[in-house]
């Protein structure tokens, strides 16, 4: 696998079209493919059995919603796997909808927050409503809401995402302790700790 160094230098020397031009976006998706298949094969690994996404095709799905971008200014690779996670993140959601829509709740998930902490089962919450609930929060407070994303979603460590934003670590837990319970009480009242 490319060092992080490698990828930023790949994503930095994309031309203004970006990754649609498949001859500077090839040697791009052969360096982050690994990563965002890790990505993928985590959030896949909390679905239910029967899901008929694959991570393969959640990772495909996800770089040509990246691809698809008019112009995005990749800073380096932590940024670019926050957006890969977002990406990810909203076509988990839209499966599950628009399963949810052919048979009532067939496509929705349980996820948990302390699932993203390394904690326990306690606080499962239903994919679509934590999406929800996740968007209102945003409202109230985006760069916590964004933490959460990117944990939940897209794996990352308090570090990585205190990179990301341009945060402390400290900033990074504060906010999560606050989404975990402002979310717990969003959707069912529970005290996810």
């Amino acid at each position: 696998m490319p060092a992080p160094s490698e990828i930023t230098r790949l994503l930095l020397e994309l031309p203004p079209d970006g990754l649609g031009n498949a001859s500077v976006s090839g040697p791009l998706l052969e360096a982050v493919y690994p990563e965002l298949r890790r990505l993928a094969g985590s959030l896949m690994r909390r679905e239910r059995a029967d899901h008929t996404l694959q991570a393969t095709a959640l990772v495909h799905e996800a770089y040509l919603k990246l691809v698809d971008q008019d112009r995005c200014d990749w800073k380096d690779r932590a940024h670019f796997l926050g957006i890969a996670a977002r990406a990810m993140r909203q076509i988990l959601v839209d499966h599950a909808r628009g399963r949810a829509a052919q048979k009532r709740g067939g496509g929705w998930r349980r996820v948990t927050l302390d699932t993203a902490s390394g904690g326990g089962d306690a606080g499962a919450f239903e994919l679509v409503a934590l999406d929800d609930a996740l968007r209102r929060f945003a409202e109230i407070d985006p760069r916590a809401a964004r933490g959460v994303e990117l944990r939940v979603f897209g794996g990352m460590t308090v570090a990585e995402i205190a990179h990301i934003q341009g945060v402390s670590r400290r900033t990074v837990d504060s906010d999560w302790a606050m989404a975990r319970l402002w979310l717990a009480r969003e959707l069912g009242g529970k005290d996810p700790t």
